[in-house]
């Protein structure tokens, strides 16, 4: 069986196999990266990709072994940064990211994984990384664990009370986790390993700052509050209709529109600090050839110079 491999990830090994040599009838394999089960939670993984699927939100899953899933190829192309900014393309992503977010909690009210998150991360980067003497060290120029702690309380304390509703959300929207295909005109979300119920404004956050890209981060791609507002509006007029079965003239006021651009901007920081954390658990273990530790210098440089940009917006009374 002919395979060709995927180099675009950096948590993972991602196979295809073929016998059709328009990888017509390919499916994938999907070898998870070492030690990511300190990040990721495999089981919630699956069921999260059998919920998706159910909603025709994901691909066909064939099966699940012990360190890794096995599921149908998408056809498409994987986006880059320079595809999310073509309003045809990223009205499709508002689109589709309200299809999931539209997908109910059955019955009951979830909890967003936000914060239980970040305490986790951060808890291991404290454990993980430190040596075992007295004076914790993390590697220069990265912010101290008693900083780390402070920001992670500012952020609950601020960013819970913004409003933003609660619904599930991918988590984790960069570029090559979205496949366009061009003969249906639509776009599919892979990779639920982080997927689970969030903020709607954190999912919509991360995506804007997957806007700069992964192997080469430049933030002068971040979307600006033009973009960002005809993003959001395609957004929010597809999840009124999804949500409350408006027809398809769904009327989007001005008022909705700039409270999600405040939320979404607060809560692209909180996105910042999750993959920074990350990556400093990254650097420690993975195997795959990506500088973990400069990514997360990056994010972390990124979080502490938006942080007053962001604070100074205020939710129209």
């Amino acid at each position: 069986v002919p395979t060709q491999l995927f180099t675009d990830g950096i948590t993972n090994k991602l196979v295809a196999c073929y016998t059709d040599e328009g990888m017509g009838d390919a499916l994938l394999v999907r070898v998870y990266g070492r030690k990511t089960e300190l990040l990721v939670d495999r089981e919630t993984e699956l069921r999260n990709f059998q919920v998706l699927r159910a909603h025709g939100c994901a691909p066909d899953l064939y099966c699940a072994f012990q360190n890794g899933l096995c599921y149908q190829f998408l056809p498409g192309i994987a986006l880059g940064p320079n595809h999310v900014r073509d309003p045809h393309i990223f009205r499709l992503v508002a689109r589709e990211m309200a299809r999931v977010h539209a997908i109910h909690a059955n019955g009951s009210l979830p909890r967003p994984i936000l914060w239980q998150k970040l305490r986790r991360y951060l808890s291991l980067v404290k454990t993980e990384l430190s040596p075992k003497v007295s004076n914790a060290s993390l590697p220069r120029d990265v912010p101290s664990p008693e900083v780390l702690e402070q920001e992670l309380a500012w952020m609950e304390e601020s960013l819970s009370q913004l409003g933003s509703p609660v619904v599930l959300c991918h988590n984790d929207l960069l570029c090559k986790n979205i496949i366009y295909d061009r003969t249906r005109e639509r776009v599919r979300f892979i990779d639920y390993e982080y997927t689970g119920y969030n903020y709607q404004a954190f999912d919509i956050g991360n995506h804007f700052n997957e806007f700069a890209g992964v192997k080469e981060v430049d933030y002068g791609l971040y979307p600006s509050k033009e973009t960002q507002l005809q993003w959001l509006h395609s957004y929010l007029q597809a999840y009124k209709e999804l949500t409350q079965g408006h027809p398809a003239d769904s009327q989007v006021s001005q008022e909705e529109l700039e409270t999600l651009y405040v939320q979404v901007n607060k809560f692209s920081l909180a996105s910042h600090f999750l993959w920074a954390c990350w990556g400093l658990i990254q650097d420690k273990y993975s195997t795959i050839d990506f500088n973990f530790l400069r990514y997360s210098k990056l994010r972390f440089k990124q979080y502490f110079k938006m942080k007053p940009v962001v604070t100074a917006l205020q939710v129209p009374k």
